[in-house]
């Protein structure tokens, strides 16, 4: 990944596909500093963006205020630290698996359409709902625990 992305960053993605809207709405959950913003690149008159709608298609994309453009994984690093994911961000950092998901990235791209509603949605649709949950449970940097008990993160 190159430099730390300035904020915000924009991503480009095929708001066709379930899978990538899946990733979409868990991002925007996990978004609480408002650091990323979205842009759904499948209507087949899209015009705009860092590259070819075709290209936005087949990788998604990302720019940040400073005009860097982001593809793939280095999109996914980028948007996994802005939305409060470090850990996950790091980890495709990591010299092995930054190097599988390379490899596995476009595939997964290719074969996206096939892949079963009934593995993807309940897969993304928790993960936001409980990003959202915790969201909702912070406030003014107190955080409410189910059964009353507060604290700081």
């Amino acid at each position: 990944m190159k430099a730390s992305p300035a904020y915000p960053l924009t991503l480009y993605y095929d708001g066709s596909c379930r899978l990538c809207s899946g990733e979409i709405r868990h991002l925007q959950a996990r978004d609480r500093a408002g650091r990323l913003a979205f842009v759904d690149c499948s209507p087949a008159d899209f015009t705009g963006g860092p590259a070819p709608r075709a290209a936005l298609m087949e990788a998604i994309h990302a720019v940040d205020a400073a005009g860097r453009v982001y593809v793939g994984i280095d999109t996914f690093r980028a948007a996994y630290a802005a939305a409060g994911l470090p850990l996950v961000s790091g980890l495709l950092g990591l010299p092995l698996v930054s190097q599988a998901a390379r490899r596995a990235y476009p595939v997964l791209v290719r074969h996206r359409y096939r892949l079963p509603g009934w593995l993807i949605g309940p897969l993304f649709e928790r993960a936001a709902r409980r990003a959202a949950r915790r969201s909702a449970g912070c406030r003014e940097g107190a955080c409410t625990v189910p059964g009353g008990a507060q604290g700081g993160r």
